[in-house]
């Protein structure tokens, strides 16, 4: 029987996006019956895997010096499967060789780039590619316009939500519980998240408080902390952190709104999150973002701070001539999304690739 090697060694932080498009899609793939072909997971701790897995997957451990060309993989897989566009592990042999682009966010200067290191790696690796498989159709137009695309088999499989229940006790409460109404945001605490402006903004209004979580040890998240003291926020605006799978349930099912002003997606899981709770979301009018919102997302585009307020003030009043109706249109936009559809996508890409 053949075999596919996922190249999934981001499974080792869950709190990441690759981590948890990692995590979901195989959980997915694990549950499609009868596969005509083995998959080789490829992860440093394996044995939580096989627990949760058992037998459904083989398991190969990952070390982080099979970074190196010389001690690169050498078996010889029928299929190998790179999950993430930024990982150094590559195979030894030229095999047939899947690439799923999820975004080029870390592309800075349109105009002086092909040199860079990271952007040389991505272009080997779309070199390499068989097919690719993009996350959006933005992902895919963005990679064509400053990277050279060979004329390989290409498909978006748009990601699914990573919350497939809602699995929240009523009595949970959070490491933080909000004083008063809230707004929730979420993401790797970084420049493009443009947690900032949401800063800024906060200063304007006196409603709601603004809780954002994402891990808080990186420079940004020391500017933002700058910025809330600056504007004397502390008593508006918490940075909570990174946070586990009840207590993000919890901010999502009790927050006013979601709010979300990233500069650059690939996707933006946390939208369909906030969907998934019939929630308003606020998000940035560019990249991915308009794609994956359609036309019951709220719309940012500047940020103003004045601006930014008027818009939030005006969606929430939309949103409340009908709550019941607008909840329901929210949720039906969030199922259109669904990790059981791209593990099913991604099943017939393998099979195309293998001849099977």
């Amino acid at each position: 029987m053949k075999n596919i090697f996922l190249e999934s060694h981001n499974l080792n932080n869950l709190y990441f996006g690759f981590g948890q498009f990692n995590y979901h899609l195989i959980k997915a793939l694990s549950e499609i019956e009868n596969r005509d072909y083995e998959i080789t997971l490829h992860s440093k701790n394996i044995e939580w895997l096989k627990k949760e897995f058992n037998t459904k997957f083989k398991y190969r451990k990952y070390y982080t010096f099979t970074r190196m060309p010389l001690f690169r993989i050498r078996k010889k897989y029928d299929l190998w499967h790179s999950m993430n566009q930024n990982t150094k592990i590559e195979p030894y042999h030229k095999i047939p060789y899947l690439l799923t682009i999820h975004n080029i966010s870390f592309f800075k200067d349109p105009n002086n780039y092909k040199h860079l290191k990271n952007n040389i790696a991505f272009q080997e690796k779309i070199n390499r590619s068989n097919a690719i498989a993009y996350i959006s159709n933005f992902a895919k137009e963005s990679t064509h316009l400053y990277f050279d695309v060979p004329k390989v088999p290409e498909f978006v499989i748009y990601n699914g939500n990573p919350i497939r229940q809602i699995t929240l006790d009523d009595s949970f409460k959070p490491r933080y519980l909000p004083v008063k109404p809230y707004l929730f945001s979420i993401g790797q605490i970084s420049e493009r998240k443009n947690f900032i402006s949401l800063i800024r903004m906060m200063e304007k209004i006196n409603d709601f408080e603004l809780i954002i979580a994402g891990k808080k040890t990186t420079e940004e998240s020391l500017i933002l902390i700058n910025e809330i003291s600056k504007l004397k926020l502390e008593n508006k605006i918490t940075l909570v952190g990174e946070i586990n799978e009840n207590e993000k349930q919890y901010y999502y099912k009790n927050c006013e709104a979601f709010v979300f002003p990233s500069l650059r997606e690939g996707f933006g899981l946390p939208v369909i999150e906030a969907m998934k709770f019939g929630k308003p979301v606020f998000i940035s009018n560019n990249t991915s973002l308009p794609e994956i919102g359609g036309t019951i997302a709220n719309y940012w585009d500047n940020y103003d701070a004045d601006y930014m307020v008027n818009v939030l003030h005006n969606g929430l009043n939309e949103y409340y001539k009908n709550t019941a109706e607008n909840k329901t249109k929210l949720i039906e936009r969030s199922e259109l999304f669904s990790w059981e559809k791209a593990a099913k996508d991604y099943n017939t890409v393998y099979k195309s690739m293998l001849h099977i």
